[in-house]
């Protein structure tokens, strides 16, 4: 067998034998929960989605413009309960889960809005995850910027308390995983297979195909768009999908929970 052949089979080889990690909890539109951040926690998730607008100089939390409220900010809702818990967990978020999520889904116009999230994430540096000159200080808890990313500012900062989600024109990308450690995509746009019936073949190996292109670049995958159901789920986790978002995180807390 010539090297090259040989080096590609022993690198399945090892893909399948290693045991997959369990896939992370992911609320969805955490804020609209009857107890942002906390209904997550005390289900065990280890992420949470903030949708984030800049209104007066406050990161105000909300899916559209017109549902803004004073009070539901970053800081009130995310920012300083995790912190309490960080400090009352001796260095954590959940005990013995070494690193927390907090996806900052940025709403409104993408300059303005992370020069706002990286304001705010200074006065709490001492847990959050640190990126300097491509190296990653890992802390209880990562920001990682999603929606309206300000990818060339993220690009030259040398210092950041922020990581940016990436979406599919950076699933091969060579920008390094202490940049964009997250590839999320719509599934409609990935597929238009649309959760009825069996999944295709051809989709299920284009999705085990994602997610061996993510691995390679050292990131995780997910979705939006999947139905909260075992059996989308069941999917995403057979094909090795990282990151699994629901709405409905007492079913999510369940499936998992599951062998």
């Amino acid at each position: 067998m010539r090297p090259l052949l040989l080096f590609v089979f022993i690198l399945g080889w090892v893909a399948h034998a290693v045991e997959p990690r369990p896939p992370v909890a992911h609320a969805h539109n955490d804020y609209e929960h009857p107890r942002p951040l906390l209904d997550a926690l005390d289900r065990g998730f280890g992420s949470v989605e903030a949708d984030v607008w800049l209104v007066d100089g406050e990161l105000l939390v909300a899916h559209d413009r017109r549902d803004v409220r004073p009070g539901r900010d970053l800081r009130t809702l995310y920012l300083e309960p995790l912190q309490a818990r960080v400090r009352a967990g001796g260095g954590t978020v959940h005990p013995g889960q070494a690193n927390f999520v907090l996806l900052v889904d940025v709403k409104s116009a993408a300059a303005p809005t992370y020069a706002a999230v990286a304001a705010a994430l200074a006065d709490y540096a001492a847990m959050l995850t640190e990126f300097e000159e491509g190296r990653e200080t890992r802390r209880a808890v990562t920001v990682i910027l999603s929606g309206n990313r300000d990818e060339a500012a993220l690009r030259v900062a040398p210092r950041r308390l922020v990581a940016m989600d990436g979406r599919r024109a950076h699933l091969d990308s060579p920008l390094p995983a202490t940049l964009i450690p997250w590839i999320s995509e719509n599934w409609r746009t990935f597929s238009p297979w649309s959760w009825t019936g069996p999944m295709p073949e051809e989709v299920r190996r284009n999705l085990r195909d994602w997610v061996a292109r993510a691995h390679a670049r050292g990131r995780r995958l997910r979705f939006w768009n999947v139905p909260d159901t075992p059996a989308a789920w069941s999917e995403l986790r057979a094909a090795g999908v990282d990151v699994i978002g629901a709405d409905d995180l007492a079913g999510l807390q369940t499936f998992l929970a599951q062998p």
